[in-house]
C-alpha cells in the first residue's frame, strides 16, 4: 500500500498536538492494514496506529516513524449461541459511536451507556472502555488481531485480554510497553436483544435520575448520556474549545481501602468488585473432602480524580500563566488546548496538578491517553 502525504497530527487529534511524522499510510480495508503493518515491521520503523485520535497526546516533535491510519469499516450481525442475544462483528477503524447508535436503533442493549465516547471501535478494547458503570468487558466476546512478533492473525478470546480498569494487555502504559504488541483489527460482541431495559448500575442510575425499576427505552438512556456528556464537555464540537482534549486526562485512581479511609470521607468512591468467579483448584492427593471457606480481603478502591484535582486547589478553566493550555470550564479532569497550545504546555500543566494533588493527598494520577513524544 502506498504512503500518503503526512499530515501534522494536531490535526488528527482531538488534543490538537503533534507535528507531522516522518512517514504516513492509510488502510481503508483489513488486508490494507495488514499489508501495511507487515511492511512496516518489516522495514522496522518505529511505529503506532492511529484510529479517532482521541486517546493519544503526541508530543511537539516529529515523530520518527510511520503513522498507520485505521479507515476501515463495516458492523455484521452474526447470531448468538444464547437465546435473546446477537452477536456484532465490527472493524476496528468504525466509529465507536456510531456503533452504540446502529445497536440502539436495532434494539441491541448492552453499549448505551457508552455513548458519545470518541474514538474508533478497534481502541476500545485496547483502554476497556467504560462509562457509568457499563464497561465493554461486559458484552465483548473476542478481537481479531495481528501480532507483531509474528505477523500472524489471530482470534483472541476476551478473557486472554488481561482487561481490568482502563487497561488491556495491549494498552501501552506510560512508562511501560504493552504485555503483547499487536493491533486489533475487528471486535465482537454478544448483545442482549431488547428494546428496552432495567437500570441496574448505581452509577448508570444516578446519571439518569432513576428512582424505580421501571424499564426504560435504549433510545432514552443513549439521549440522556449523551446530553450529559455535552454538558461535561465531553462530546466533540469544533466551536467548544473545552472539548478540543482527550476527555478524562488523568484515571480515577485505585487505591487499597486502607488509603480510601485516609481521604477525607466527602471523596466520591466506589468499591472495586472482586473476582466472584474466582476457582479454587485442591490437587486430588491432599483432598480430604472439605472444601476450604473462600478467603475475604480488603478490596480495592475507585476513588474520584476530579475531586482530587477541585480539592487540591485546581479550579475548572484554570490554566498556568502564559499557557494556552487549561482545565476545562465544564470537568476538573479535561486538560483542553485552547488554541495552538503546544504539547510542552499541555504537559506542563498535568504536571502541576500532579504535583499539587501529591502535595495534599499523597496520590500520584496517572495519565489516561496514550503518549508519544511526551514526558511527564
Amino acid at each position: 500500500m502506498p504512503e500518503v502525504e503526512p499530515v501534522r497530527l494536531a490535526e488528527l487529534t482531538t488534543l490538537r498536538t503533534g507535528a507531522a511524522p516522518e512517514r504516513m499510510r492509510e488502510a481503508s480495508t483489513t488486508s490494507d492494514l495488514v499489508d501495511a503493518l507487515r511492511d512496516t515491521w518489516t522495514r522496522g520503523d518505529e511505529w503506532f496506529v492511529l484510529g479517532g485520535g482521541s486517546n493519544l497526546f503526541v508530543g511537539d516533535a516529529a515523530f520518527d516513524g510511520t503513522v498507520i491510519r485505521v479507515l476501515t469499516s463495516g458492523i455484521e450481525e452474526l447470531p448468538s449461541p444464547h437465546a435473546g442475544r446477537t452477536r456484532l462483528r465490527v472493524q476496528a477503524g468504525h466509529s465507536w459511536d456510531a456503533l452504540v447508535s446502529y445497536a440502539v436503533e436495532h434494539g441491541y442493549a448492552g453499549l448505551e451507556a457508552m455513548s458519545g465516547i470518541p474514538g474508533t471501535t478497534g481502541a476500545a478494547p485496547v483502554q476497556n472502555i467504560g462509562a457509568y458503570g457499563q464497561e465493554i468487558q461486559e458484552t465483548l466476546v473476542e478481537v481479531e488481531l495481528i501480532d507483531e512478533a509474528s505477523g500472524e492473525i489471530s482470534t483472541v478470546p476476551a478473557a486472554d485480554l488481561g482487561l481490568g480498569f482502563r487497561t488491556s494487555v495491549l494498552k501501552h502504559h506510560y512508562g511501560g510497553v504493552p504485555v503483547r504488541r499487536a493491533v486489533i483489527l475487528s471486535v465482537t460482541f454478544d448483545l442482549l436483544v431488547a428494546g428496552e431495559r432495567v437500570v441496574r448500575g448505581e452509577q448508570l442510575r444516578r446519571a439518569l435520575g432513576l428512582a424505580d425499576d421501571a424499564p426504560v427505552p435504549l433510545s432514552w438512556v443513549r439521549e440522556r448520556i449523551l446530553a450529559t456528556r455535552a454538558s461535561k464537555g465531553m462530546l466533540l464540537d469544533d466551536d467548544d474549545p473545552d472539548t478540543h482534549g482527550v476527555g478524562s486526562f488523568f484515571q480515577n485512581a485505585i487505591v487499597p481501602e486502607a488509603v480510601a479511609r485516609a481521604l477525607p470521607p466527602e471523596c466520591p468512591r466506589w468499591p472495586v468488585a472482586p473476582d466472584l468467579d474466582a476457582v479454587t483448584v485442591i490437587p486430588l492427593a491432599s483432598y480430604d473432602g472439605v472444601v476450604p471457606a473462600a478467603k475475604t480481603e480488603p478490596s480495592d478502591v475507585k476513588v474520584s480524580a476530579a475531586w482530587l484535582i477541585e480539592h487540591a486547589g485546581i479550579r475548572k478553566g484554570f490554566a498556568l500563566p502564559r499557557s494556552r493550555a487549561a482545565v476545562s470550564t465544564k470537568h476538573a479532569l479535561a486538560l483542553t488546548n485552547r488554541g495552538g497550545a503546544t504539547a510542552a504546555e499541555v504537559a506542563e500543566l498535568a504536571r502541576f496538578i500532579q504535583s499539587r494533588v501529591h502535595a495534599e493527598f499523597g496520590l500520584v494520577l496517572q495519565p489516561e491517553p496514550v503518549l508519544v513524544g511526551v514526558e511527564l
